[in-house]
């Protein structure tokens, strides 16, 4: 035992001290991987066991405004993201079918590596939208893809920061920031109240938006697998992966939300019959004037929680949003749309309208 585990070092050592790459060793975070897997394992413990125990007795926290600053500083931080990874080689001299690291001190090459370890530190930012779900009682929003998503990516950036600043594997994050652009500027909006939402009447195609990056992400990088070029094809291939295992998982929320849509729709006649008096399912509660009744909005298994579905009974007031009698699809869940932080822990998700 002794000897493996002499081994083991020795060979730790030389991973971090031989094989990492030299221009990094000084940046925060980056001298060892334990402080990143321990966040990591921390966040995935709070967000499914600590978080929702310590919120269980405590008041629902009001954070619409905290929300629209948080997503678009998100927004910009994106933005900037994306840009410094256009500049620092993808609009320009990379090449999209074998791009190697540049493993020099040129100023191009070290830009390319500062905006690398900016995209790390993004993914704990992202932690953040994960706490404000916890805070709000949205804990049903906190999904298994929800905290694998999040969970997963400081450990997987701080690994290609370490080893492969730079290089093929960048267009990952290049595309994925272009994505958070998008989405959280969605979320900013959503976070402003109902009399936005004609703005983002594209919110449908946010998943699928999210499944075609995947697509992307695991063709580009597993080309290399049928031509030469000089790149860590490991970390090639550990990149490759993320996309198949995140399409997997976001193509099983995919037909959760919308190849079952009919079903839900029945389901939520059938509720507002009940609602309005008349027959009911058996299965729901009624709902006083101005309560409105979402209908399997609890996103459950591996579902990530982009949107959701809502059946809307409000005192017949119309605001573009909201419309009495009509389903009303693709309500925006993470980072919660929305419109009203209050909500009861009801099976069926009571939400108030104001």
């Amino acid at each position: 035992m002794a000897i493996i585990l002499q081994e083991a070092q020795e060979w730790y050592r030389d991973l971090m001290d031989n094989k990492s790459d030299p221009r990094v060793n000084d940046f925060f975070l980056l001298s060892s991987p334990l402080p990143t897997l321990c966040m990591c394992i921390f966040y995935a413990y709070f967000s499914k066991s600590l978080g929702p125990r310590l919120m269980a007795k405590r008041k629902t926290m009001e954070l619409r405004s905290v929300l629209v600053v948080y997503n678009a500083i998100q927004t910009i931080f994106s933005a900037w993201i994306f840009y410094e990874y256009l500049m620092s080689g993808w609009w320009g001299h990379y090449s999209f079918k074998c791009q190697p690291v540049d493993y020099s001190t040129t100023g191009l090459a070290m830009r390319m590596v500062n905006i690398c370890w900016w995209y790390y530190i993004s993914k704990f930012t992202e932690f953040f939208d994960t706490l404000f779900f916890i805070l709000r009682k949205k804990n049903e929003h906190v999904s298994t893809l929800h905290v694998i998503h999040h969970g997963c990516m400081p450990f997987s950036v701080w690994m290609g920061l370490k080893f492969a600043p730079g290089g093929h594997s960048t267009f990952f994050a290049l595309l994925n920031s272009f994505v958070h652009i998008v989405m959280y500027f969605y979320y900013m909006i959503a976070a402003m109240g109902p009399k936005y939402q004609k703005y983002i009447w594209w919110k449908k195609y946010l998943t699928t938006f999210q499944m075609v990056q995947f697509v992307a992400i695991f063709t580009h990088q597993f080309q290399l697998l049928f031509r030469e070029c000089d790149y860590p094809k490991g970390f090639m291939v550990w990149i490759g992966l993320h996309g198949v295992m995140f399409l997997f998982l976001f193509s099983d929320f995919y037909k959760a939300k919308y190849l079952n849509a009919a079903r839900r729709r029945r389901q939520a006649v059938k509720a507002n019959g009940y609602a309005n008096g008349s027959a009911s399912n058996g299965h729901s509660k009624h709902l006083g004037e101005g309560d409105a009744l979402v209908a399997n909005g609890s996103n459950t298994g591996a579902g990530m929680p982009v949107m959701e579905d809502e059946y809307v009974k409000s005192k017949g007031q119309s605001n573009g949003a909201y419309k009495d009698g009509f389903f009303k699809e693709g309500v925006l869940s993470n980072n919660d749309a929305i419109f009203n932080p209050d909500s009861s822990s009801s099976s069926l998700h009571q939400r108030k309208v104001k």
